[in-house]
């Protein structure tokens, strides 16, 4: 007779009395474990964890809405991996949403790399997700990264696009995802100028102010001052040191501006070790030129739309909500204002527009925030030297208030 070579567990524990006493043991350590961390969410009840591939906000019981918000960083300029895990933080602290920020991923070191073009891992988020925030720039995703976002696109659900994300792609031709790429121009004519003119409005065309000297400051489009992302904002809360983007006007199908951006001289002298380049909020004077663009009479006429929302369908897909700013560098989000329209964007995307108060959105900055200034870091070490982990975008206990 064979006998069965499968016993339970608690049977092998009980087989002698030295497993018996590791049994209990390790009994005793998990149910103290466990209430720890009982103790814990009921200390903290407003987390944070960092999982292989992102960090995820979760709120407290009292704040939770049920919604849940992916927000995908990966861009070599503007500091995505600064910006997004503050708005997370805010999304999530004052508002309520369970937030899920992913980064570019070096793969042979797991830090953060936004150098990294072809890796943004986690993206399975956004099987589940309600809203995607994406800030990318030029990315050459791998295929299976690349069908998630597609999957996502497909459905229907919300897109909010940040600076960048008219240009989040970009593959050599042909490749299977070419069409995805800034300024597509191939045989599937529903994809002409790629995922940011199809998706969110418009593919990079050029920089309208000039970079680095020029800031950008919003006021509120004609027949938008009752818009429900212009709730709480008057013309000239908006304000960014980095420059107003070119579009071309009118914008495609049904896209309806709600702020359009100034053009706005700096008043002091260049700094380049500023993070705001020697530009300051209360820069007031209106730019009449552009040094960089002699093909521009007058930068501010007519004035660039650097926020709009739209409808988008891709081929094969359904139809959903899009809000795309031109602003929202991780400079830019020191201003309470352009804060304000990235929040009340989230809502309108999430039709819960009823939500947001007539005074706008609560955007306090959570923690500590002090961004880095815009520009490429092409030294070949500097962000395995710099060590960007993970566990430096968790939330701090200081912000967690009931």
């Amino acid at each position: 007779m064979v006998m069965s070579s499968k016993i339970s567990l608690f049977n092998l524990f009980q087989s002698s009395p030295q497993m018996k006493a590791i049994y209990m043991f390790t009994r005793s350590q998990l149910i103290t474990l466990a209430s720890c961390f009982l103790i814990l969410m009921a200390t903290f009840p407003n987390f944070s964890h960092c999982g292989e591939v992102g960090v995820t906000y979760s709120p407290s019981q009292e704040k939770a809405n049920g919604k849940k918000i992916v927000l995908i960083s990966g861009d070599e300029e503007y500091r995505s991996e600064e910006a997004l895990p503050q708005l997370g933080k805010i999304l999530t602290i004052h508002h309520g949403f369970e937030c899920t920020v992913l980064f570019s991923i070096d793969p042979e070191t797991g830090l953060i790399n936004p150098n990294i073009s072809d890796n943004i891992p986690g993206l399975e988020a956004l099987k589940d997700a309600d809203l995607m925030i994406i800030f990318t720039r030029y990315r050459a995703l791998p295929g299976k990264q690349m069908k998630l976002i597609d999957n996502y696109l497909k459905s229907g659900k919300p897109v909010l696009g940040i600076r960048t994300a008219t240009h989040a792609f970009f593959y050599p031709q042909p490749h299977e995802w070419w069409h995805y790429s800034n300024g597509y121009q191939g045989e599937k004519k529903a994809w002409e100028g790629g995922f940011g003119r199809l998706v969110l409005g418009e593919q990079w065309i050029s920089h309208h102010g000039h970079h680095r000297h020029q800031s950008a400051r919003g006021v509120i489009a004609p027949n938008a001052k009752q818009h429900p992302i212009s709730r709480g904002i008057q013309s000239g809360d908006i304000w960014g040191p980095s420059d107003v983007y070119t579009v071309r006007l009118p914008l495609p199908g049904d896209s309806k501006p709600i702020i359009l951006g100034q053009v706005i001289d700096r008043e002091r002298e260049y700094d380049a070790n500023d993070p705001l380049y020697g530009m300051r909020d209360t820069d007031t004077t209106l730019a009449t030129s552009n040094p960089r663009r002699p093909d521009l009479e007058d930068p501010n006429d007519p004035l660039m739309p650097i926020a709009w929302t739209k409808s988008y369908k891709i081929p094969g897909g359904k139809k959903g909500r899009v809000f795309t700013s031109t602003i929202g560098a991780a400079t830019d989000m020191l201003n309470d204002g352009t804060r304000r329209l990235l929040v009340n964007g989230v809502y309108w995307c999430l039709k819960m527009e009823d939500q947001i108060p007539s005074t706008g959105s609560e955007v306090s900055l959570v923690g500590e925030y002090e961004p880095s200034a815009f520009q490429f870091q092409k030294a070949p070490n500097y962000w395995t030297d710099r060590e960007m982990t993970l566990e430096e975008h968790q939330l701090p206990a200081t912000s967690i208030k009931e």
